[in-house]
């Protein structure tokens, strides 16, 4: 009978093949799809990491490939945009009268931004310097959050943030992300950014993510929030199914715009 070090060149090719199809791997599903137990399978992700062809994470991997950069923000707007309006149109249904509600810096909550020019009736926090200018001349109560300027994505980000935030009470995040998997949850390019989205998601007694469906099965740099703070997640309709149905399982709900 063979041995499993034998057969190791045909399992990192499988193994290449399922990451190109899944994006994100978990240990044990591999174990059981390749017929090997999870040792053997760490070791082979391990040849495969010291390659540069993958990139290890708790309990499983991603692909090199799936790892995300940040584009500019003026091109990021551009990208999918008719999705992230009618995500935000979406998102604008869960604000209610009297709600303290926080604009996360994303492309897409500043689709949502610019559907509460008129609203008065409720108070809105961010860090997002572009959803500021879109808030400024008119509508609600506006608090803008102090921090480092990251000037990439136009956000206020870094420890420096805690001071304000910690002394608020925030009803509804809205959030946006880089990357998200429901091994690594919200991922991003900054950790200054990472920071302050950890700190609102914590502080925040509900967070609706707005995230396009390029976003999911994606990693970017560092971790930026746990999947269980998420309520929900609102979406398009090209979001894979699979993946909505496990994200459902861990009890986000999956909104389709």
């Amino acid at each position: 009978m063979s041995k499993p070090k034998e057969l190791a060149p045909q399992r990192h090719e499988e193994l290449r093949r399922i990451l190109r199809k899944d994006h994100v791997v978990r240990v044990e599903d591999l174990a059981q799809q390749l017929n090997v137990s999870p040792a053997t399978i760490r070791r082979d992700l391990e040849e495969l990491e010291s390659l540069g062809e993958i990139r290890r994470v708790h309990g499983g991997a991603v692909g090199v490939e799936s790892r995300l950069e940040e584009p500019l923000f003026d091109d990021k707007t551009a990208i999918a945009a008719k999705e992230k309006q009618r995500i935000a149109r979406a998102a604008l249904k869960f604000i209610k009268p009297n709600d303290t509600i926080y604009l996360d810096g994303g492309s897409t909550v500043l689709e949502l931004a610019r559907l509460l020019r008129d609203r008065t009736n409720i108070t809105i926090v961010t860090n997002s310097l572009r959803a500021s200018i879109e808030l400024a001349a008119q509508g609600s109560r506006l608090m803008l959050i102090g921090g480092e300027l990251r000037r990439l994505s136009q956000t206020l980000v870094g420890p420096l943030t805690r001071l304000t935030l910690e002394e608020l009470h925030i009803d509804k995040a809205f959030m946006g992300t880089i990357g998200l998997t429901l091994e690594e949850g919200l991922t991003t390019t900054d950790p200054g950014e990472a920071y302050t989205k950890e700190l609102v998601m914590e502080r925040a007694r509900e967070v609706y993510l707005l995230a396009d469906h390029s976003k999911a099965g994606k990693v970017s740099f560092t971790r930026a929030g746990r999947l269980e703070k998420v309520r929900a997640l609102i979406t398009d309709s090209l979001i894979d199914r699979g993946f909505a149905g496990r994200l459902r399982k861990r009890g986000v709900e999956v909104i389709k715009a």
